[in-house]
């Protein structure tokens, strides 16, 4: 059977202000600060065991390792992730993760996938076809996601909501009532395909964190250079709210609910978006898939998600120096990798 022709959604995108796009196509509500993730992911006075130093001088013996330890030849142009950036947030991840351990048991039965595929399909507005044999019928806007995060955790319990499912959320989302070729998106014709990073027989069927490495061509220099400022923080907000929509969205299907049958209950997931020096943070909650036209007419529930602005990790890294670290930021990611269950 062939499939109808679908937007295909990219998560990291250049495309000016798309964050208000992906807010349309997947009814999520931004909320510029992040949720109280509970006394687990508490701070190291309030928790106990955290040994703060310890992970400090770890993250920089990363960086050295990276940035002064190895000689590597000069990258290709928009290459240069792959020879520092890259390496760093793939032991950076499975690092943190071993040393909280033992203050989190949820990572210790976790499961971590290195650029896996996680993809999400779904349909939200419609329109009027516009030539050929079905021409002028009434046809949904269908949409796929085809994400490929750096690495991810996955854990075999569902996190802890932080809102209750139908919490009227502070913000509005934004309306676009121009198609969305105008951003630019571009329909593919392929099969429809959702996936959380694992097949259903996997027991970790929930996310905890994702990691996401923004390309060279949207490091916020660059964008600077181009007379667009303005938009250094768009593709943050645009990977977090679509990657994590993806994977939330792909974990309530696993789980039985899809557009016509609701969620009962939030499905909630985290990431981390870096471009190796910069991060952000994002929680999301997903409350609906019921975004169709016929399926959303009377439904007031809204996603919800919660970011960051980005904070550089260092400020830059001067012979076996690592100058300007900030603990706040390096604080945030252990938050994140000690939240769990209740």
């Amino acid at each position: 059977m062939r499939q109808r022709l679908k937007y295909v959604v990219y998560p990291q995108t250049w495309a000016i202000n798309a964050d208000r796009w992906y807010q349309h196509f997947t009814k999520t509500v931004f909320v510029p600060e992040l949720p109280a993730l509970g006394e687990a992911a508490a701070p190291d006075g309030e928790a106990g065991g955290v040994d703060l130093p310890a992970l400090r001088s770890l993250v920089c013996e990363l960086l050295l390792q990276e940035y002064v330890c190895q000689r590597k030849k000069r990258p290709h142009l928009f290459r240069a992730i792959d020879q520092g950036p890259s390496p760093f947030l793939t032991h950076l991840m499975p690092a943190l993760a071993t040393c909280l351990a033992s203050l989190n048991p949820i990572l210790a039965s976790s499961s971590a996938d290195f650029k896996p595929e996680v993809n999400f399909y779904w349909m939200r507005g419609e329109t009027v076809v516009p030539r050929g044999h079905r021409r002028g019928r009434i046809d949904p806007l269908r949409f796929q996601i085809d994400d490929k995060p750096h690495c991810q955790l996955r854990i075999p319990k569902q996190l802890s909501e932080f809102v209750p499912l139908d919490y009227v959320a502070p913000g509005e989302i934004p309306v676009i009532s121009v198609l969305p070729d105008k951003l630019p998106l571009f329909k593919r014709q392929y099969d429809n395909k959702i996936f959380i990073g694992s097949k259903t027989a996997d027991p970790c069927t929930y996310g905890h964190t994702q990691f996401h490495l923004l390309p060279d061509r949207l490091k916020r220099e660059r964008l600077k250079k181009l007379g667009i400022a303005d938009q250094v923080e768009v593709p943050y907000r645009a990977n977090g709210i679509a990657s994590l929509f993806a994977w939330t969205g792909a974990q309530a299907m696993y789980q039985g609910f899809w557009s016509e049958a609701d969620v009962t209950r939030p499905f909630v997931s985290q990431a981390v978006v870096s471009d190796g020096r910069y991060f952000a943070f994002f929680c999301y909650q997903l409350n609906t898939l019921a975004l169709t036209v016929d399926a959303d007419k009377n439904n007031s529930r809204k996603n919800i998600c919660w970011g960051t602005e980005s904070k550089p990790l260092y400020e830059a890294i001067e012979g076996n120096d690592v100058k300007g670290f900030d603990n706040d930021v390096l604080l945030q990611l252990v938050k994140f990798l000690l939240n769990r269950p209740k």
